[in-house]
């Protein structure tokens, strides 16, 4: 993994993060480090969904739906994650 993926990864993650805080209501007390990684956390998982639904096509570098998907994944993770933190 080189340097331009890792950063690249880190950017697309606060976007998701900063996405998923502003749809899921009392999530606005995250700082920059969480919201990351909530967003990063939330692209694992939806690539997990995105796999299980259909695969990607052999030797595509992404899922067709990834950001679309990782923003739900972040949706899912930040619900799981206010239930267990209330």
């Amino acid at each position: 993994m080189g340097l331009f993926h890792l950063l690249w990864s880190l950017i697309v993650g606060f976007i998701v993060g900063l996405i998923a805080r502003a749809v899921v209501p009392g999530a606005q007390h995250m700082g920059l480090i969480l919201t990351t990684g909530l967003g990063i956390v939330g692209s694992l998982v939806g690539g997990f969904i995105g796999g299980l639904v259909s695969r990607p096509k052999e030797g595509s570098k992404f899922h067709p739906a990834g950001f679309f998907l990782s923003i739900i994944g972040a949706i899912v993770v930040l619900f799981l994650f206010n239930m267990l933190s209330h």
